[in-house]
Protein backbone atom coordinates (compact mmCIF):
# COMPACT_ATOMS: atom_id res chain seq x y z
CA UNK A 1 0.00 0.00 0.00
CA UNK A 2 3.01 2.27 0.38
CA UNK A 3 3.19 2.91 -3.36
CA UNK A 4 -0.56 3.61 -3.53
CA UNK A 5 -0.26 6.21 -0.76
CA UNK A 6 2.62 7.87 -2.62
CA UNK A 7 0.55 7.93 -5.82
CA UNK A 8 -2.39 9.52 -4.00
CA UNK A 9 -0.07 12.09 -2.41
CA UNK A 10 1.59 13.01 -5.69
CA UNK A 11 -1.70 13.23 -7.60
CA UNK A 12 -3.15 15.44 -4.85
CA UNK A 13 -0.20 17.80 -5.18
CA UNK A 14 -0.49 17.84 -8.98
CA UNK A 15 -4.27 18.48 -8.86
CA UNK A 16 -3.68 21.24 -6.29
CA UNK A 17 -1.03 22.93 -8.44
CA UNK A 18 -3.30 22.68 -11.48
CA UNK A 19 -6.06 24.27 -9.40
CA UNK A 20 -3.80 27.17 -8.45
CA UNK A 21 -2.83 27.63 -12.09
CA UNK A 22 -6.53 27.61 -13.04
CA UNK A 23 -7.22 30.21 -10.34
CA UNK A 24 -4.47 32.45 -11.74
CA UNK A 25 -5.76 32.04 -15.31
CA UNK A 26 -9.32 32.90 -14.25
CA UNK A 27 -8.09 35.92 -12.31
CA UNK A 28 -6.08 37.30 -15.22
CA UNK A 29 -8.56 36.42 -17.98
CA UNK A 30 -11.69 37.78 -16.32
CA UNK A 31 -10.01 40.91 -14.96
CA UNK A 32 -8.39 41.55 -18.33
CA UNK A 33 -11.78 41.34 -20.02
CA UNK A 34 -12.97 44.28 -17.95
CA UNK A 35 -9.78 46.23 -18.52
CA UNK A 36 -9.98 45.73 -22.28
CA UNK A 37 -13.49 47.18 -22.34
CA UNK A 38 -12.33 50.40 -20.69
CA UNK A 39 -15.71 50.83 -19.00
CA UNK A 40 -15.26 51.65 -15.28
CA UNK A 41 -18.36 49.64 -14.31
CA UNK A 42 -17.19 46.62 -16.30
CA UNK A 43 -13.74 46.88 -14.74
CA UNK A 44 -15.26 46.91 -11.24
CA UNK A 45 -17.64 44.01 -11.90
CA UNK A 46 -15.09 41.80 -13.66
CA UNK A 47 -12.48 42.50 -10.99
CA UNK A 48 -14.88 41.43 -8.23
CA UNK A 49 -15.92 38.33 -10.17
CA UNK A 50 -12.29 37.47 -10.99
CA UNK A 51 -11.14 37.73 -7.39
CA UNK A 52 -14.18 35.84 -6.07
CA UNK A 53 -14.03 32.93 -8.50
CA UNK A 54 -10.25 32.57 -8.37
CA UNK A 55 -10.34 32.67 -4.56
CA UNK A 56 -12.90 29.86 -4.46
CA UNK A 57 -10.78 27.77 -6.81
CA UNK A 58 -7.67 28.42 -4.69
CA UNK A 59 -9.53 27.58 -1.48
CA UNK A 60 -10.16 24.10 -2.86
CA UNK A 61 -6.67 23.72 -4.37
CA UNK A 62 -4.54 24.58 -1.33
CA UNK A 63 -5.88 21.80 0.94
CA UNK A 64 -5.18 19.33 -1.84
CA UNK A 65 -1.51 20.33 -1.86
CA UNK A 66 -1.35 20.20 1.94
CA UNK A 67 -2.99 16.76 1.97
CA UNK A 68 -0.53 15.49 -0.62
CA UNK A 69 2.44 16.66 1.44
CA UNK A 70 0.94 15.10 4.57
CA UNK A 71 0.40 11.80 2.77
CA UNK A 72 3.95 11.70 1.43
CA UNK A 73 5.25 12.31 4.97
CA UNK A 74 2.84 9.64 6.34
CA UNK A 75 1.20 12.06 8.76
CA UNK A 76 -2.14 10.93 10.20
CA UNK A 77 -3.65 14.39 9.67
CA UNK A 78 -2.63 14.06 6.00
CA UNK A 79 -4.63 10.85 5.74
CA UNK A 80 -7.70 12.50 7.26
CA UNK A 81 -7.37 15.59 5.06
CA UNK A 82 -6.78 13.30 2.08
CA UNK A 83 -10.08 11.55 2.74
CA UNK A 84 -11.90 14.89 2.94
CA UNK A 85 -10.30 16.05 -0.31
CA UNK A 86 -11.13 12.70 -1.94
CA UNK A 87 -14.81 13.13 -1.08
CA UNK A 88 -14.75 16.64 -2.60
CA UNK A 89 -13.01 15.23 -5.69
CA UNK A 90 -15.95 12.89 -6.25
CA UNK A 91 -17.87 15.93 -7.52
CA UNK A 92 -15.31 16.64 -10.29
CA UNK A 93 -16.58 14.37 -13.04
CA UNK A 94 -14.91 12.32 -14.62
CA UNK A 95 -11.26 12.45 -13.49
CA UNK A 96 -11.88 13.72 -9.97
CA UNK A 97 -14.52 11.05 -9.43
CA UNK A 98 -12.20 8.26 -10.53
CA UNK A 99 -9.34 9.61 -8.45
CA UNK A 100 -11.62 10.22 -5.45
CA UNK A 101 -12.78 6.59 -5.50
CA UNK A 102 -9.18 5.37 -5.79
CA UNK A 103 -8.00 7.69 -3.00
CA UNK A 104 -10.78 6.58 -0.66
CA UNK A 105 -9.99 2.93 -1.42
CA UNK A 106 -6.34 3.54 -0.55
CA UNK A 107 -6.86 5.74 2.51
CA UNK A 108 -9.63 3.65 4.08
CA UNK A 109 -7.67 0.41 3.74
CA UNK A 110 -6.73 -1.23 7.08
CA UNK A 111 -3.13 -1.69 5.95
CA UNK A 112 -2.88 2.02 5.15
CA UNK A 113 -4.30 2.92 8.55
CA UNK A 114 -1.54 0.87 10.20
CA UNK A 115 1.07 2.76 8.17
CA UNK A 116 -0.18 6.07 9.54
CA UNK A 117 -0.70 4.99 13.14
CA UNK A 118 2.64 3.26 13.46
CA UNK A 119 1.75 -0.42 13.37
CA UNK A 120 -0.57 -2.78 15.13
CA UNK A 121 -2.90 -0.96 17.47
CA UNK A 122 -5.39 -3.72 17.98
CA UNK A 123 -7.35 -3.73 21.20
CA UNK A 124 -7.70 -7.13 22.80
CA UNK A 125 -10.83 -7.63 24.88
CA UNK A 126 -10.92 -10.60 27.21
CA UNK A 127 -14.18 -12.15 28.33
CA UNK A 128 -14.09 -12.95 31.88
Amino acid sequence: MDSHVKIVGIVNIVFGILGLIAAAVVLVAVAAGGLISGDPTAITVTSIVAVSVSSIIAIFAVPEIIAGIGLLKLKNWGRILGMIVAVLNLLCIPFGTAFGIYALWVLLNAETEKMFTGGDNEVVVENG
